[in-house]
């Protein structure tokens, strides 16, 4: 039987760990929170930085037109190269977003093995190369081949800096799907590529689309790959097997020109570089929430979900 002095003491020693854990609790909310903050910081103030110095070169006139005389009183504009980077994260997704995806399905669903180690160690390499000895080997390869720069040189550059992004995120997000989920559809006689395919990669969508988004910001600010594949031009596209202009490309030219007005062009154009970056990742975001929400609606008209 818990006498009177027993019960006190429980008492005692349960609200004295419950005030332990409520101090835990706020000491660990203020360091994440300080975390934040210390992440957060630095972004701001290049984002500050970055719009302070290059405001004053951002007009109409210096987004859509082409670049003038180094030195010149009229500097032009980067229309070229914001027309070059879109059309090369384009194409470079094109090509190392189903590879890197379908790779990451080997590596998650098949790749128990000694190919997949070997493929994953090879992933891990390729992760790990400096970009300017991919652009050395897309020059050579391409480049040299086919006689001159071109934006299928830059696209597979780029492209290859993609695939290991992909395709680790890809595995990692495929190997959170609850095991149940394949089991429910082996359960119902359902194939095993198609479970892969119709419901597994359904449960992963939002680490694929955080993977891809990651890969199209490691690439969208490349400019040592770009040097050996595209070269740089000051006219806009006018086919895909000739040299074209990128912002990254733009950017380290003008920043290394010797002109206050193409230094101040060359911030303006690291801005819009920087903001085409967030509107894709925002973009994308908005889409697929939007998407997922108007999938819940439907599923709760139904009854499938309260």
């Amino acid at each position: 039987m818990i006498t009177t002095e027993q019960r006190a003491e429980f008492r005692k020693h349960f609200r004295y760990n419950i005030g332990r854990r409520l101090v835990l609790d706020k000491i660990v909310k203020g360091i994440v929170f300080t975390c934040v903050v210390v992440a957060i910081v630095p972004l701001i103030a290049i984002l500050v930085n970055v719009f302070s110095n290059g405001a004053a070169a951002l007009t109409w006139d210096f987004l859509t037109q082409i670049p003038g005389a180094v030195g010149s009183d009229t500097p032009g504009g980067i229309g070229p190269a914001i027309q070059g980077t879109v059309v090369l994260i384009g194409l470079s997704s094109l090509i190392g977003v189903p590879i890197g995806v379908m790779g990451g399905i080997f590596l998650s669903e098949y790749g128990n093995n000694r190919y997949g180690r070997m493929i994953r160690f090879l992933n891990d390499v390729i992760a790990e190369f400096p970009t300017i000895v991919i652009g050395v080997f897309a020059f050579v390869l391409i480049v040299l081949t086919i006689g001159n720069f071109s934006m299928w040189a830059g696209s597979f550059a780029l492209s290859i800096i993609m695939l290991p992004i992909v395709m680790r995120t890809t595995e990692e997000s495929l190997k959170l799907v609850p095991v149940t989920y394949r089991e429910a559809g082996y359960a119902l006689g359902v194939r095993k590529w198609r479970v892969i395919f119709t419901i597994v990669l359904s449960g992963a969508r939002s680490g694929l689309v955080t993977g891809i988004l990651l890969a199209v910001a490691r690439i969208a600010g490349e400019t040592a790959p770009l040097v050996f594949t595209i070269l740089g031009s000051s006219q806009f596209i006018s086919g895909l097997d000739g040299p074209i202009d990128a912002l990254p490309l733009r950017i380290w030219r003008l920043s290394s020109l010797p002109y206050d007005s193409a230094v101040t062009q060359g911030w303006g154009a690291a801005f819009v570089l920087i903001i085409m970056v967030l509107t894709i990742n925002i973009g994308v975001r908005y889409i697929f929430l939007r998407n997922k929400e108007k999938t819940f609606i439907k599923f709760r008209k139904q009854g499938m979900v309260s």
